[in-house]
Order: structure tokens, then sequence, then C-alpha cells
């Protein structure tokens, strides 16, 4: 429990820097994202790290196995 407030301490000036940050590039955003906004940032990066590191079996067979749980 000791640790706690030490934590505390060390995330309360980051909070407020990150914070100032968001307000200086037009305003603290609230509310949640799309979807296929999220879906769109992430999958670019997802096929670079597949494609670099040779995952592709690897994520067909995931695909394949929700494939299969979903009935399709």
């Amino acid at each position: 429990m000791a640790d706690t407030a030490g934590r505390t301490v060390i995330r309360t000036p980051r909070r407020r820097s990150v914070e100032a940050a968001a307000d200086a590039f037009g305003g603290s955003r609230t509310g949640t994202r799309h979807p296929l906004v999220a879906a769109a940032m992430v999958l670019p990066m997802a096929i670079l790290l597949t494609i670099t590191f040779g995952g592709w079996d690897a994520v067909v067979t995931q695909a394949s196995s929700v494939a299969g749980m979903l009935g399709r």
C-alpha cells in the first residue's frame, strides 16, 4: 500500500503534459472511435509486421479457427 502513493505522484505530471499536448494539437478528444477507423489505423502496421516476420501462416490459421467457431 505504501507504493501506491508514490506511483500516483509520478503519473500526475505526465497526465497534465499529455493533456497540454492534446490541447496544443486541437483540443482533447473524448468519446469513442469508430471501429472501421481503428481498423484502418492498425491494419497497415499489422500487414507490415506479418510480411516482415513471416507470420502469414499463423494469421491464416487463427482466422480459420475464428471462422470455425463462428460457424462459417
